[in-house]
């Protein structure tokens, strides 16, 4: 571990929610470990503390590019984390309409499916927004 791996954990904290951590490193043996430093490291201690952009154009940049990539577990995870950085609802609709419109349609579906069961999860009434 790098010095950098207390400051991502603090963030990573902050924006995933500190019981999702917490599981996360209770459930890590040794064989993940190295993947949850790293994660931990580059991802939260590098690239989400840099100043650059803020942490809602940051959350709206992961929708994007969990969507182009298909990965729906973190996807769910990002949408989430967006509202707590400051996205609206609204704002999370239009990244993904953004999104299937490079990603393809397949995708946009998929990160649509995602995303409502993460703000239903949420308690986010999807008919008023």
């Amino acid at each position: 571990m790098t010095d950098r791996f207390p400051k991502g954990l603090e963030l990573r904290k902050k924006v995933l929610g500190e019981a999702h951590v917490e599981r996360s490193m209770a459930n890590t043996n040794k064989f993940m470990m190295p993947m949850q430093e790293f994660t931990t490291e580059s991802c939260w201690g590098t690239g989400w503390s840099r100043p650059g952009l803020p942490m809602k154009t940051r959350s709206m940049l992961c929708i994007a590019l969990l969507t182009a990539l298909n990965r729906q577990h973190e996807l769910g995870m990002h949408v989430a984390a967006a509202l707590d950085n400051g996205c609206t609802v609204s704002e999370v609709q239009e990244v993904l309409m953004h999104a299937a419109t490079y990603c393809g349609v397949p995708a946009g579906l998929d990160a649509f499916r995602t995303a409502e069961k993460a703000l239903k999860d949420r308690g986010v009434d999807l008919n008023d927004i």
